[in-house]
């Protein structure tokens, strides 16, 4: 058992494309005889050099890549679905998907046209800079791409391990509870943007959404917090804006 989050340690992780299957063997298996501090200490030290070696990467060949975390059912693959649909004219997108069973979301963003991976991550709750390593070897995204990596539904674990990505794009839906950036204040402190999916229920459900704005920059006071529907298209603009504003542009010849 990872000392970190609690996850598996056996780390089975399929990578998969349409047409294409690979089983990758992840082995972070521990000592028990060391202190369970020591080994997480071990385990994140480990992983902060991946991915600084991934960061590398997306800064040599100018890539965003951002994390996208959330809780399950927060809408994130469907703000995907709707982004890769609406800007796929604009940009070269790449997606990784994480999830700990089935090829469902690969397949949902593989409809729209989009390159995409899924890693399956068995009982592993979280994606680390080893399975984005592993899987980026594979993908080999263009230069001047924009990639989006959702991670496994899950605001505790994926909040420690830093993928190399450029931005942390936390999502949280108005079916969940305002009280969300306070019972899980790490997720929040470190991403740099907020999504505050599925206003369009708002009329339906008791969600404050001022107050989930306050709790979320009590917690992180530079967040940026954008409020949407991927249903209906509103606020989708305002993300979208958020987005290009933060594509790199293609480097001078």
């Amino acid at each position: 058992m990872c000392a970190t989050c609690g996850c598996d340690s056996n780390g089975n992780i399929t990578l998969h494309e349409p047409g294409h299957e690979e089983e990758h063997h992840h082995d972070h298996s521990h000592s028990h005889e060391k202190k369970i501090v020591e080994v997480e200490q071990d385990i994140l030290h480990q992983n902060n050099l991946l991915a600084e070696r991934n960061r590398g990467y997306f800064e040599a060949k100018n890539i965003l890549a951002m994390n996208l975390v959330s809780s399950p059912g927060s809408g994130k693959t469907a703000l995907l679905e709707r982004t890769l649909t609406d800007l796929k004219r604009q940009f070269d997108f790449y997606v990784i998907e994480g999830d700990q069973q089935t090829h469902l979301d690969a397949d949902r963003i593989h409809a729209t046209g989009t390159r995409v991976v899924q890693i399956n991550t068995k009982k592993g709750c979280h994606l680390d800079a080893h399975m984005i390593l592993h899987a980026l070897q594979g993908m080999k995204p263009k230069e001047n791409s924009v990639l989006f990596i959702e991670n496994v539904g899950n605001l505790v674990c994926p909040a420690s391990f830093d993928l190399g990505e450029k931005e942390r794009v936390v999502i949280m839906s108005v079916t969940e509870g305002e009280d969300k950036p306070l019972k899980y204040p790490e997720m929040f402190h470190t991403s740099t943007l907020c999504i505050i999916n599925k206003t369009d229920l708002l009329p339906y459900v008791p969600f404050n959404i001022e107050k989930a704005k306050e709790y979320a920059r009590r917690i992180n006071h530079r967040l940026t917090i954008i409020e949407l529907s991927c249903l209906t298209g509103e606020g989708l603009h305002q993300w979208y804006d958020w987005l290009r504003a933060r594509v790199p542009l293609p480097e001078p010849a």
